[in-house]
């Protein structure tokens, strides 16, 4: 069931929108809110989609114990086109280049190394015109046949479980008006990573950064000492950065400043940055690193207005999760039981949960057994998300 969900869910384009102000961010996503709702009527459980597209539903257990919840997003990235998905289903691979559909692109274990890992499973791939769309209908379908096997337990044997499928976690809003009351769990866990033996229990403190440079535009002819041309100084601050800051250049716990966008002309030029790192105060000083760029630039040319707007986005939710260990020690016990190697790696980006966690959830990141998300490379295994789906209904068998 869970391949037959995984293809139904990506075949629906959800991709969210970040230049709207409406909530959700696109009404298509309801297309996938209202399936979900649809099915899960089914089976028998009730929900609820709240004015804001977000999707609650909860189902009895034992209640000599609290409900733990679940949690995945419904939107797909912005960066590649989510409409018209057609996925490629690969049987048996055995290492070979996959060439994805008549695009030209193909995915290789020379460029994608964990590959390797696939190799006589199950491969479900994009055909190079679109992305897949496993962050996170992966996580989606995962948690609707975790809800199928918890459904097959005795109420008396099973854990209570609460359930949350958001909108608009690619542009950063899927907390937007998260209720904790109508979530009713002690703690939870989003299902929206990669590999499924990787938990995640911190991420990087992220904030945004705009800067708008005014230059000042005469006539190129006589602008000698006068003409300040915003692009040529926008491009002298982003020099002042430190260079090896960058997500080419960095991995792990090393934080980096990302230029998302960059537009203009000589008067005025405009970028926008993420700045992330898993360490508050090294984000502070990347902060800084940007006001002293600022300074130089305008005593180098007297004139010259520079213009920073630096936002909060979110934190890592290590602060919370390492106060509060109920949510590891239940998943390290499943992993024990299953006689499975868990290893915590902190996640090189975002996620509802850390949200969540600072709203009084604390909210780990498991895997969903895809990877190269957001792109037309993404691949997800099958195997992988069948083993994650083992270990998550492990959660709330008694």
């Amino acid at each position: 069931m869970i391949l037959e969900d995984f293809l139904r869910y990506v075949k629906i384009d959800t991709q969210s929108d970040d230049a709207s102000e409406s909530t959700p961010s696109s009404f298509k996503q309801y297309d996938l809110l209202n399936l979900l709702q649809k099915e899960l009527h089914q089976l028998g459980v009730k929900s609820e989609i709240d004015e804001f597209g977000r999707l609650y539903a909860h189902i009895e257990g034992n209640n000599a114990y609290d409900s733990i919840g679940l949690c995945s997003h419904v939107d797909t990235a912005l960066e590649c086109s989510g409409y018209d998905v057609k996925p490629q289903i690969i049987h048996n691979y055995q290492g070979e280049d996959i060439l994805l559909g008549i695009s030209g692109l193909k995915l290789s274990t020379k460029d994608f190394p964990h590959l390797k890992k696939a190799i006589g499973k199950t491969l479900i791939t994009t055909d190079g015109t679109t992305l897949l769309g496993a962050d996170d209908k992966a996580g989606v379908a995962i948690i609707m046949d975790v809800v199928r096997n918890v459904l097959a337990m005795k109420q008396s044997e099973r854990r209570p479980l609460s359930i949350l499928f958001t909108p608009d976690e690619e542009i950063g809003r899927g907390p937007e008006h998260f209720s904790l009351e109508k979530f009713n769990c002690k703690y939870a866990y989003t299902i929206d990573g990669s590999d499924p033996l990787h938990v995640s229990v911190e991420n990087f403190n992220a904030e945004s950064m705009d800067i708008a440079i005014h230059g000042k535009s005469i006539h190129p002819g006589s602008g000698k000492g006068k003409l300040f041309n915003a692009i040529l100084l926008m491009n002298e601050l982003i020099d002042l950065l430190p260079e090896n800051m960058t997500p080419y250049k960095t991995e792990g716990r090393e934080g980096f400043n990302h230029i998302v966008s960059m537009e203009g002309n000589v008067e005025l030029a405009r970028a926008h940055f993420i700045l992330r790192n898993h360490d508050k105060e090294k984000l502070k000083e990347q902060v800084k690193d940007f006001e002293r760029a600022k300074k130089v630039i305008e005593e180098k040319y007297p004139g010259s207005i520079i213009v920073l707007v630096h936002k909060e986005q979110y934190k890592n939710m290590g602060e919370v999760i390492f106060k509060n260990r109920d949510c590891m020690d239940t998943i390290e016990n499943v992993f024990n039981k299953l006689d499975l190697k868990l290893e915590y790696t902190p996640t090189r980006g975002g996620t509802d949960g850390a949200t969540f966690s600072f709203l009084g959830c604390p909210c780990p990141n498991l895997g969903t057994g895809s990877y190269n998300h957001h792109g037309r490379f993404e691949f997800a295994i099958l195997e992988e998300m069948e083993l994650m789906s083992k270990i998550v209904t492990e959660i709330f068998r008694l």
